[in-house]
């Protein structure tokens, strides 16, 4: 059964720091592309940074020099390191993975697995 479970959200200052983690079961994790998507009250879930299985990654220009996405694949682990977080990164973050692990695309609907989430709130 796959698994996608997030962790590390909460609520910090405008300029705080989280690391948000997504620890993966079930399938080859490895070989997959992950990525990080966030979605605000009222707003589409857009895709905020990913990687994929040789390791290369892309970032939303609003995250830009920002966020750092990484992994772990020994741990079958996901990061995102958030720093210099502003009122308008406040969203619930998902982790999410995609088989063909050679190109991580920007749309939602081509992830097959997603997780539950983890709420980031930044107060300005």
């Amino acid at each position: 059964q796959v698994q996608l479970v997030e962790s590390g959200g909460g609520s910090v200052q405008t300029g705080g720091s989280l690391r948000l983690s997504c620890v993966a079961s079930g399938f080859t994790y490895s070989t997959y592309c992950m990525a990080w998507f966030r979605q605000a009250p009222g707003k589409e879930r857009g895709r905020v940074a990913s990687i994929d299985s040789v390791g290369r990654r892309g970032y939303a220009d609003s995250v830009k020099g920002r966020f750092t996405i990484s992994k772990d694949n020994a741990m079958n682990s996901l990061y995102l390191q958030m720093d210099n977080l502003k009122p308008e990164d406040t969203a619930m973050y998902y982790c999410a993975a995609l088989r063909n692990g050679w190109y991580c695309p920007l749309g939602r609907n081509d992830y097959n697995y997603w997780g539950q989430g983890t709420q980031v709130t930044v107060a300005s």
